[in-house]
């Protein structure tokens, strides 16, 4: 059975979906040793945005357009990260709290600009993790209703490698706890 390296992934990004939107900035850091991390600001893809996304990013689009990272430039630096810090026959899991919004963002953005994605068609989704792992309805996994045992004590802040880190203190929580559950002490 191959070895899984599990990725916490976040990124902010101009709108909803992507194709119509912007992918602002992508953060990423390894689950057990967020030291290992990623980050990047992209230059943004068309001119089209939401307001409130924007206010939430943190990331001005004229900012971007100056001082973004072209987004194949972007995605092949990932990439490369992902390979650097994956260790030989090891399978990249690409890790997020809601990684249906973040996945298809880093997706779409890996099949456009580079024709492949190194995590595949799938993502571990750690609020759905949560909610098989300590019985809780899907309303019971937003962040402000999950239990507080497994939060990290930092804010989440949506600047996209800060919110990476703390998706990743959740994520090593849950196993944890999940691995004393397993053991029988918990």
């Amino acid at each position: 059975m191959e070895e899984e390296t599990y990725i916490s992934v976040d990124i902010e990004a101009a709108g909803p979906i992507p194709g119509e939107y912007s992918m602002l900035s992508i953060g990423a850091c390894v689950v057990g040793h967020v030291e290992s991390n990623f980050y990047v600001e992209l230059k943004p893809v068309n001119g089209n945005y939401d307001e409130q996304a924007l206010q939430v990013a943190g990331l001005p689009l004229s900012y971007l357009w100056e001082h973004g990272t072209d987004p194949a430039v972007a995605m092949a630096d990932f990439e490369r990260w992902i390979g650097e810090v994956t260790p030989p026959g090891n399978m990249p899991v690409f890790v997020a709290f809601n990684a249906p919004f973040d996945w298809m963002f880093t997706h779409c953005y890996f099949l456009r600009f580079l024709g492949r994605d190194p995590f595949g068609v799938s993502g571990l989704d750690i609020k759905a993790f949560y909610m098989g792992l300590v019985g809780s309805d899907w309303g019971g996994t937003s962040k402000r209703r999950i239990d507080k045992r497994f939060l990290p004590d930092r804010p989440h802040t949506h600047h996209a490698l800060d919110d990476a880190v703390w998706q990743a203190e959740v994520f090593e929580n849950l196993l944890a706890f999940l691995r004393a559950r397993l053991d029988g002490s918990e």
